[in-house]
This record gives C-alpha cells, sequence and structure tokens, in this order.
C-alpha cells in the first residue's frame, strides 16, 4: 500500500505516472482541480478548505464534518492501486491527510508519523486537521501528539536556483517535482 503527497501543479502528471485510482483533493474551494483522466470521478474526495488553524475572514476553516467525510473515503480505499492526496504546496494538509490514512492502516499514530518525518523532512501536517481526526477517530490525543513529536519541518531548497528557492519559500516548502512516497 503506498501514498503519494504531492502539490496541486504536479499532480496531474504523478497520476498516470503511478497508476493512481484514488485522489483527495484537500485546497481551497477555488483551486479545486478536475479530475484527471484515469481517475473515476466517485474516487477522487475532494475536501474543499484552506490551510488554516482558526477562523479567517473569507476562508474555510476545516471543520469536523470536512474531516468525518475525508476518513469515510479513506476507509474504501483498498490499497491496490496508490492513494495520491495533494494540496496547494504538498506540505501541510496533504500531509495531514497522508498522516491520518496512514494512521488507519496502521493503528499506530507514532509509527506513522515516524515513516511520514522518514518519508518527508518538509512535511508540516495541518494541526487543526490532524486535531480534528485525532477526536473522530477516539484516539484521546495520541494522534495530535505523535505530530507533535515530529519536531519542525526542514524546508530545503535548490541555493543555486533562486527562482525555485524563491517560489519555496513563498509556498512555504514548495519545490517542483517533489512528491512524498508512503508506505504502508
Amino acid at each position: 500500500m503506498t501514498i503519494y503527497v504531492s502539490s496541486l501543479a504536479d499532480m496531474p502528471h504523478l497520476v498516470p505516472q503511478f497508476g493512481v485510482r484514488d485522489l483527495v483533493s484537500i485546497i481551497q474551494p477555488n483551486a479545486q482541480p478536475p479530475t484527471p483522466p484515469g481517475v473515476d470521478p466517485a474516487r477522487h474526495h475532494r475536501c474543499p478548505v484552506h490551510d488554516i488553524v482558526e477562523a479567517q475572514p473569507g476562508e474555510v476553516l476545516p471543520e469536523a464534518t470536512h474531516i468525518a467525510e475525508l476518513i469515510g473515503f479513506l476507509r474504501t480505499w483498498d490499497g491496490e492501486a496508490p492513494l495520491l492526496i495533494h494540496c496547494h504546496a504538498g506540505v501541510s494538509r496533504s500531509t495531514a491527510v497522508a498522516l491520518i490514512a496512514h494512521v488507519l492502516h496502521s493503528g499506530d499514530p507514532r509509527r506513522s508519523a515516524i515513516a511520514l518525518r522518514k518519508a518527508s523532512p518538509y512535511a508540516w501536517p495541518n494541526r487543526r486537521i490532524v486535531a480534528l481526526a485525532d477526536s473522530i477517530l477516539g484516539l484521546d490525543g495520541e494522534l495530535t501528539a505523535a505530530r507533535e513529536d515530529m519536531g519542525p519541518a526542514v524546508w530545503e531548497t535548490d541555493p543555486d536556483d533562486e527562482e525555485v528557492a524563491a517560489a519555496a519559500r513563498h509556498l512555504h516548502g514548495y519545490k517542483p517535482g517533489r512528491y512524498t512516497r508512503l508506505s504502508v
């Protein structure tokens, strides 16, 4: 069972490359992409939220209903083909969902958080999404604690490419063509 995490920009190329049949788009409403070829629209879960942890005017705060629906979708993933999760940069919302998906299959929040950090030094799972999933799954704070124990993200950019470095700084770690592969 393999989970891939990517940015919105890289998602369309990764779907055919990895034979993805299950897709999660956890991105603000105005950036939701069309379902790519090869993915049945019924297997494309859309979670239209912004990457925030507190209410902000004009932005959609992740709520329990969003995360409960997301968990319901993740529970239907059979693992036969890879799951791809994307947000805008592939760093916060999507890594939170990858952590949740991994926990659903491993049953162990700490093991899942360690696996995510090993797979992605730049992962910085959205705190609110993780806390909501922790509550919904009845993990009594274990998932939240495991996320905190991951430590800070390491933002790596190519020092010789100022355009990439500037984009990475603007998008909090985004680097074109970078994705995370997480095995369950």
